[in-house]
């Protein structure tokens, strides 16, 4: 496969991807064909009236009003010309700014259907990267050949068309080929400086994803005191994106020195052959300066043709890597015509279920239980017995690897993804908050929520009383993933979240753990107060937080080992009530510690 073989397979698709869009405005862009072909013809106009201007000139005796009426027309066909082509930019502006718009939210709508298992995968810094160049490539790409390429290639078919019918053949030869020469030195080249172009983006990306990584982690990096140690990383990866930089715009002058040479050599040549066609008598002066005005005329676009070559294939680049973005198959898929879950109780029921991240590595082995409509399951164990991926099954960012789970009888695989996480609320060990305000992050559980609903659910949650002694209050900003919060201040609005949404299932996982114990008192009454009458699975990791529950389902290694009560479980005198005895001694310990 030759190297430009994937550019114009990218290109095609960039054609398929837009053609939609432009479409819809097609009599807009048909009427932007018209000026640019209107621009281009006046153009030609102003080299043949400024050969006019001379030849009326040159004889002493000629009237003066001929030189003028042609000076106006001179001044008309250069005022047309650059009317139309304003009026086409101005045209053209909402097909190749609305064509991003669309792109870049097909873009993100796409990378929100994709997996968990993608999104933990990729560095979001490297990732928003690839959508910000990809969504800018396309504009650049439509612009680009509708405004610049289009006219610029029929003003060199008029051009190359006039010296045919106006002079001899070899004026016509010597202009192809000098367009020859340009095209081909650039396209050379400019295959040759991609690479390096490719390689500096990769750096830039990379760079961007390591500074984005290491912000997102502010505090750690504080509390290791680190920040000349991320300040090297982050410098190592500009060291590789300066060389690939240093080596794109080394090239890049290559190509603009040999189009300039190209460019030098053609006007000589054909200076040379107009001044000889002069001397002898077969042309007038005024055909000398037509000839170089239109020879002028015509390398000026065709150098910003150049340029523009090498931002398209800058652009292509750009495009491919976002196709491959878009191209990624989604590992989650409704099944055709998926009805909506239909939740009548609420009732849970995992069926033999079994699960690996890595076929290597099995996490779920056979577990089965349900939970009635209405009920409270916890599940606990260990850290890595899988109680986690319960939750995510629940929700159904990966698929079951054998058995089934049902809603109400309802296989989660036969149903919409939309219809079953909106039957599902819940709150999480880490609450992470939107980089806005209290208001918007609480009304994030149902965005249509009235205010009145808002602070209901705040209220309910405990913490408007809270956001009332704020200074903004509920206009306070929470800072990046709510680090201006406390964790017991973030887990309440998670609460308030899932008050407002207001789902017939909830699922708390580990939602206290992260907290004191006088916080996590607070906040378990509350979650205790929003589990009445609700489907709730809860996973834990402190018992203390769980005897309550209708049912408790002990698991270790991806297994449920015990289940019961409470007290039925410590009565069994198994694993729950060795970790039950140990959290407790672990507590009067703490307990015991001087402050």
């Amino acid at each position: 496969m030759t190297p430009a073989t994937p550019a114009r397979a990218t290109a095609r698709r960039v054609f398929a991807e837009l053609l939609p869009y432009v479409r819809q405005h097609r009599w807009r862009v048909l009427l932007v064909l018209a000026l640019l072909a209107g621009a281009k013809l006046a153009n030609l106009g102003v080299p043949i009236g400024f050969k006019a201007i001379v030849d009326a000139l040159s004889p002493a005796q000629q009237a003066l009003a001929v030189p003028v009426a042609l000076l106006l027309g001179y001044g008309v066909l250069r005022l047309s010309a650059a009317i139309a082509g304003e009026l086409r930019t101005i045209l053209f502006a909402r097909v190749h700014i609305g064509a991003r718009r669309a792109a870049a939210l097909q873009t993100f709508r796409h990378v929100h259907q994709l997996g968990l298992r993608f999104h933990l995968e990729r560095r979001t810094g490297g990732l928003s990267r690839i959508i910000e160049r990809g969504t800018g490539a396309i504009e650049d790409f439509l612009y680009y050949c509708v405004i610049t390429i289009a006219p610029t290639l029929f003003e060199v078919a008029i051009a190359t068309g006039f010296l045919l019918y106006a002079y001899p053949n070899i004026f016509a030869l010597a202009t192809l080929l000098t367009l020859a020469a340009y095209v081909a030195v650039t396209i050379v080249i400019t295959e040759w400086r991609t690479r390096y172009y490719r390689r500096m983006h990769e750096a830039d990306n990379e760079a961007a994803a390591r500074a984005v990584d290491s912000l997102l982690n502010y505090e750690t990096v504080k509390y290791f005191a680190n920040e000349d140690y991320e300040a090297k990383r982050y410098d190592e990866q500009l060291g590789r994106w300066q060389a690939a930089a240093e080596k794109s715009w080394f090239t890049l002058g290559v190509l603009n020195a040999a189009q300039a040479i190209v460019i030098a050599i053609g006007l000589t040549v054909l200076m040379v052959l107009a001044a000889r066609e002069v001397a002898a008598g077969r042309m007038t002066v005024g055909d000398l300066v037509l000839v170089n005005t239109l020879l002028i005329q015509l390398f000026v676009p065709l150098n910003i043709l150049g340029m523009m070559y090498r931002d398209i294939k800058q652009a292509l680049t750009d495009l491919q890597r976002m196709f491959e973005l878009i191209g990624q198959t989604r590992e989650i898929v409704d099944a055709p015509d998926a009805p909506d879950l239909a939740v009548r109780g609420g009732s849970i029921r995992f069926e033999q279920v079994g699960f690996a991240y890595d076929p290597r590595r099995p996490i779920l082995h056979g577990v089965d239980f349900e939970v009635p409509a209405g009920h409270t399951i916890a599940v606990v164990g260990a850290s890595g017995a899988g109680k986690s991926t319960l939750a995510r099954l629940l929700y159904r960012f990966y698929e079951v690897g054998a058995g089934a789970i049902r809603i109400d009888g309802q296989d989660l695989r036969a149903v919409s993804q939309h219809s079953l996480r909106a039957a599902i609320g819940i709150v999480p060990q880490d609450t992470v908050l939107f980089n806005d305000t209290l208001y918007t992050n609480i009304a994030y559980g149902r965005p249509q929520a009235s205010r009145e609903e808002i602070i209901a659910a705040a209220k309910a949650a405990q913490i408007h009383d809270f956001i009332e002694r704020l200074p903004d209050g509920y206009d306070t900003v929470v800072g990046e993933r709510g680090l201006k919060l406390s964790g017991g201040e973030k887990q309440r609005v998670a609460i308030a979240r899932t008050i407002l949404k207001n789902p017939p299932i909830l699922l708390f996982d580990e939602a206290t753990s992260a907290l004191d114990t006088a916080t996590e008192r607070e906040i378990q009454a509350q979650l205790d107060a929003i589990a009445q009458s609700r489907t709730t699975l809860v996973i834990a990791h402190r018992l203390s937080t769980v005897v309550g529950a209708d049912q408790i389902l002990v698991m270790d290694g991806g297994r449920v080992v015990e289940r019961g009560t409470h007290e039925q479980l410590l009565e069994h005198e198994g694993a729950y009530a060795k970790l039950w005895a140990l959290q407790q001694a672990e507590a009067a310990d703490a307990l015991d510690v001087p402050s």
